[in-house]
């Protein structure tokens, strides 16, 4: 299989190709569908077998017979997703002089290509991002031609300011119009205590919350020596470190925010997957669908990824 890097991808200008190219090499590999819905009706009895949910099983089937049966259903609906995507200024980074994508052109590619397949098994996509206060929404629906107008949308954003994680994740919630999926891709430098309480609102009020986590591996590794001035993409600040003395100091603290941010997903039930910039775009969603569609077969929700995407 011929995998496209990163910085191939993102210098195609055509967002819909670059969609279109990942997604191909997204198929490659056997999976049913990116998400489950769940609008379903019963569609059969089966035995019971070791490992099933148990609130599949039929007990009143059990009263009768002395046997255990598991319900089986099928989906009679399309299904609503909602990307809620973050275009806050730390996302521009690294700018246009590095030899990667920024975090941001990312993930509009990786958002691109899940509403490209999603539409393309005949669910409905929807788009949600925010800059200050300001939102910019397109509603779940279906069809090529509003998944052009999802993907013209993702085009014209330009990262900038700051944003409110919970705000944004609780408004595209709020925008699904019956139970659905909210997928949240951002690199979550913004996740506060708020945010979290926020995400198990959602997951209670019957969505699924998948979160993606963006990263470049420069924020992961920090590559650098000497004296080095750094800025806030966000507030502007200026500040001149000597980058190999802060090193050490600053791995140990990105390690401890990854591991805490992913062990909050595990303890809330979220989805989660690291998805760093320098791994092709097709590779990393190949793995998180897969891994998907592997607990989804066992009858287990998918939740959190425990390795990041080979490099």
């Amino acid at each position: 299989m011929s995998v496209l890097t990163p910085s191939a991808v993102a210098a195609i200008d055509d967002l819909e190709l670059a969609a279109r190219l990942v997604v191909e090499g997204v198929r490659s590999g056997p999976h049913r569908s990116p998400f489950h819905g769940f609008t379903a009706e019963f569609s059969q009895h089966r035995p019971y077998r070791p490992g099933d949910d148990l609130k599949y099983l039929d007990w009143k089937v059990l009263a009768r017979t002395d046997r255990l049966y598991s319900r089986q259903f099928r989906e009679t609906t399309s299904l609503s997703v909602m990307i809620v995507l973050d275009a806050s200024a730390s996302m521009n980074f690294p700018d246009a002089r590095a030899a990667g994508p920024s975090k941001f052109r990312y993930a509009c590619i990786v958002a691109s290509a899940l509403a490209y397949l999603i539409v393309s098994q005949g669910d409905g996509v929807g788009l949600m991002t925010m800059s200050g206060d300001r939102f910019t929404y397109l509603p779940t629906r279906g069809g090529r031609p509003h998944l052009r107008a999802v993907l013209a949308q993702i085009a014209r954003l330009e990262p900038a300011g700051a944003w409110q994680l919970d705000r944004a994740i609780a408004r595209g919630a709020d925008l699904l119009k019956r139970r659905g999926v909210i997928v949240a891709i951002s690199d979550f430098y913004d996740a506060t205590d708020a945010t979290a309480r926020e995400c198990r609102r959602v997951l209670r009020r019957g969505h699924d919350l998948a979160t993606l986590q963006i990263l470049s591996r420069p924020e992961i590794t920090f590559p650098y020596d000497h004296d080095i001035e750094f800025e806030d993409l966000e507030s502007g600040a200026r500040r001149v470190l000597d980058a190999g003395a802060a090193a050490s100091g600053y791995r140990h603290k990105v390690a401890d925010f990854l591991a805490r941010f992913r062990a909050g997903a595990l303890r809330d039930g979220l989805d989660y997957a690291l998805m760093p910039t320098d791994v092709a775009p097709e590779q990393t969603l190949r793995q998180y669908l897969l891994r998907r569609s592997a607990a989804a077969a066992a009858g287990s929700a998918p939740r959190v990824a425990t390795t990041e995407p080979a490099r």
